[in-house]
């Protein structure tokens, strides 16, 4: 079993940062680990993904250039740091975990990932 512990939530104003933290824990191995955001009624989207050795990172294409995902394998922690931020980026923010893959097109599917956080609320306001 892995835990994923998510932090760093909250409300911000347009065009503000914030920082997403993502804390691991329990039998973890090599893995990627990624961000996904949801908001009720649409589907889950991908946000960002990285390698086990935190030299390979991926974005979803709503990024551009406005986030940074970082990991510090050796604490097993994962960050996800927020610029520019838009009311359109208000979701839910969960990171995972996966052991499955390492490539692009494998990592933006959420079905790739074998653990999931509880999740961390971002609200942007206008």
């Amino acid at each position: 079993q892995v835990q994923l512990v998510e932090s760093g939530g909250g409300l911000v104003q347009a065009g503000g940062s914030l920082r997403l933290s993502c804390a691991a824990s329990g039998r973890t191995t090599t893995y990627a680990m990624g961000w996904f955001r949801h908001v009720p009624g649409k589907e889950r989207e991908f946000v960002a993904a990285i390698s086990w050795s935190g030299t390979t990172t991926f974005y979803g294409d709503f990024v551009k250039g406005r986030f940074t995902i970082t990991r510090d394998s050796a604490k097993n922690t994962m960050d996800l740091y927020m610029s520019s931020l838009r009311p359109e980026d208000t979701a839910v923010y969960y990171c995972a975990h996966t052991r499955f893959c390492a490539e692009y097109g494998c990592l933006r599917a959420g079905s790739s990932y074998d653990y999931w956080g509880q999740g961390t609320q971002v609200t942007v306001s206008s």
